[in-house]
């Protein structure tokens, strides 16, 4: 019950889509482990970065993890970028855009000197959503883009209770403006 009220309420999920900033330092998330199954992290701690899909709020199914971590393994080694997908229980009271930013420059998501990162985030306890581009990347994907793919390929599935279906739209819409 509680996760279907989670669900329900992203559809009124606040949208912050702003600011594109990327780590100076990238870690080859290729040599990662492509699928590990997630661990729930607990809120207030750092997240840890543990490949392509990082599920800390444990809202994405085993095999939606496991599609998505192959996914972007594959994009990553057909063109150089990275995209992430991050689920986390809390934003511990910091803005979304912030929080994204900090945490890719922490991971070093993106080639450096290249600033081609990507990171799908989703907030469900905070009722937020969020896609940061790197520099490199901004013009492949600009702000309003963004934000059209979160109201048009992920909300949707979010307000249907479905957060897997809205998580893989929403890597699937993206893909293509990477290539």
């Amino acid at each position: 019950m509680g996760a279907r009220l989670i669900l329900i309420a992203l559809c009124g999920a606040s949208l912050v889509l702003a600011g594109c900033h990327q780590p100076s330092a990238a870690t080859p998330l290729a040599e990662a482990t492509a699928f590990a199954e997630s661990s729930i992290q607990p809120a207030g701690e750092p997240l840890r970065l543990q490949g392509y899909v990082n599920d800390a709020a444990g809202t994405l199914s085993n095999a939606v993890e496991a599609r998505l971590s192959s996914r972007l393994q594959m994009l990553e080694k057909q063109t150089g970028h990275q995209l992430v997908v991050v689920t986390t229980p809390s934003l511990g009271g910091e803005d979304i855009s912030a929080y994204t930013r900090a945490l890719g420059n922490r991971w070093g998501i993106g080639r450096k000197g290249v600033n081609d990162g990507v990171i799908l985030l989703v907030a469900p306890n905070e009722h937020k959503v969020r896609i940061e581009v790197g520099k490199g990347l901004t013009v492949a994907l600009p702000d309003a883009l963004c934000k059209k793919i979160i109201e048009h390929d992920i909300l949707p599935g979010f307000r249907a209770a479905d957060i897997d279906a809205g998580v893989e739209k929403g890597v699937a819409a993206i893909t293509p403006h990477l290539h």
